[in-house]
């Protein structure tokens, strides 16, 4: 991807901080509703990303109708527009506020307190669903602050100003490129490491396993740092409950990495668990999933473009 100009830079950031500030100024009910209404609107003039959704549910579920899907797809991007809604009252939550927003319960953090007393480090598959922003954003200030990895955005501005609202309660990025030993360290020494797994990778980095069936790469990196860190996967994700009007965690199964000594077997094998894993949750709640990324675009070698 080519580099962006100064000036490119500076635009996208201007629109992105006058865009949440004045977002941040409304109350959080309304706030929701106009990043709802703006996501809503905005998928009807971003006619490829809307053909991008569409394909990747065609290829997810090829037994449901057309209508079937645009409306699943039509929830992305309300669940979208959700999360950008939140994001922008990031700065003037409280951790009273985020307890009446976020259900954690109790049983997932009894689990998770027994855990940590035992000194373990922690690996947490996460994916682009429900609210994942949010999902770090009130454990750190409900719990305690965690590491996450993430790819910085291609705008350094935007980045920047994602970043300091994300970390308010002390969360720490890691950057995904290079950070391997790094966060391997911190597993290894007990602590917890946040991960978005979910996208599509390149084959260099990525292994493919099963997505709904048709072999997807993965990121085969949350499974080589649980491989060598001897560290057990939680996939998790914190989807938005409409009978409660807040958040509520779902836990998948722990997953105890492979480690048979074959390490490209045992990438492959961890790997497909977490996605499994991940794949439940968006069956449960598929339009609380990012479908309108190509998730399926890296194919096998020999294999046509799905895209």
């Amino acid at each position: 991807m080519a580099k962006k100009s100064r000036t490119v830079i500076n635009i996208e950031y201007a629109g992105a901080r006058i865009g949440l500030g004045l977002m941040g100024l409304l109350p959080r009910r309304i706030a929701v509703r106009l990043g709802i209404f703006f996501l809503k609107t905005a998928s009807h003039i971003l006619t490829s990303v809307r053909r991008s959704g569409m394909r990747s549910l065609e290829i997810a579920y090829p037994e449901k109708t057309v209508a079937e899907r645009k409306q699943i797809l039509d929830g992305t991007f309300e669940n979208l527009g959700r999360v950008l809604g939140e994001v922008s009252q990031f700065s003037k939550y409280s951790a009273e506020d985020l307890a009446r927003i976020v259900d954690f319960d109790d049983e997932s953090m009894a689990l998770y307190r027994e855990y940590k007393a035992q000194g373990g480090g922690s690996v947490v598959v996460t994916g682009h669903m429900g609210n994942w922003e949010m999902l770090v954003f009130a454990f750190a200030a409900l719990y305690e602050p965690v590491n996450y990895m993430a790819r910085p955005l291609d705008n350094p501005k935007i980045e920047m100003m994602l970043t300091k609202l994300r970390t308010r309660f002390g969360n720490t990025p890691i950057n995904k490129n290079n950070s391997a030993n790094l966060a391997i360290s911190i597993l290894r020494n007990g602590g917890g490491l946040g991960i978005l797994a979910d996208v599509n990778a390149q084959e260099r980095v990525g292994v493919f396993v099963p997505f709904f069936g048709v072999p997807a790469c993965t990121p085969s990196g949350a499974a080589m740092m649980a491989i060598r860190s001897d560290t057990p996967i939680f996939p998790i994700v914190c989807v938005w409950d409409k009978t409660t009007a807040r958040y509520k965690l779902l836990r998948g199964q722990m997953i105890k990495p492979a480690n048979t000594g074959d390490r490209k077997r045992d990438i492959v094998e961890t790997t497909a668990a977490f996605t499994a894993e991940l794949e439940k949750f968006v069956r449960e709640y598929p339009e609380q999933w990012m479908w309108v990324h190509k998730r399926w675009k890296t194919r096998p070698p020999g294999e046509p473009a799905l895209y």
